[in-house]
């Protein structure tokens, strides 16, 4: 049984980092031509709105918003065992050929996740730039995948996770870590 162990960013720490990480995406692309923000479903969809929020407020221009599922695309699922279809997974209203993606996700472990949604990517046009934007860092890498821009790096024990909680889905801002009991 998983069980909480402490509270590492609270609603004002998640603000920000995301205040923190729109500044960021604007200066390292001078600006925001060509920039547009997609998802991965479910958390990162929200922390994706947040951002082009944030940057409208920086820049004056807000960049379209687009979700990824990344379930039809994830390597540790048999063929037979994935809902839906990959010409279903997206809802990006927009092309992202010869875009800046600026791909969004909660939380970055093994770098999977992360893998699913390039390739997701890949099949409905070819960017210019993929960048990865994350709320937590936490380690653990299996695949050479790295992050452009973190809200915090926190370091975890395998006997560890983290719960993201965010208003549009959890009815707050938090994150946790927390304890695994099969350790």
């Amino acid at each position: 049984m998983a069980r909480f162990k402490r509270q590492i960013m609270d609603d004002d720490g998640i603000r920000r980092a995301l205040t923190r990480i729109a500044h960021e995406i604007v200066e390292r692309n001078k600006g925001t031509e060509d920039i547009v923000i997609v998802g991965i479903k479910s958390r990162g969809a929200p922390l994706a709105n947040r951002l082009a929020d944030r940057i409208e407020e920086i820049e004056g221009i807000k960049p379209p918003v687009g979700l990824l599922d990344i379930t039809p695309y994830r390597d540790d699922l048999q063929e037979e065992d994935k809902p839906g279809s990959r010409k279903d997974a997206a809802l990006i209203p927009f092309g992202v050929t010869d875009k800046c993606v600026i791909l969004v996700d909660d939380v970055l472990y093994t770098g999977r996740s992360v893998r699913a949604a390039m390739e997701a990517l890949m099949d409905r046009g070819r960017p210019q730039l993929i960048q990865l934007a994350v709320l937590i860092d936490r380690g653990h890498r299996e695949l050479p995948i790295r992050p452009d821009f973190v809200g915090k790096n926190v370091p975890t024990s395998s006997s560890e996770s983290i719960a993201v909680c965010l208003h549009e889905t959890d009815e707050k801002d938090e994150v946790l870590i927390i304890e695994d009991g099969s350790s």
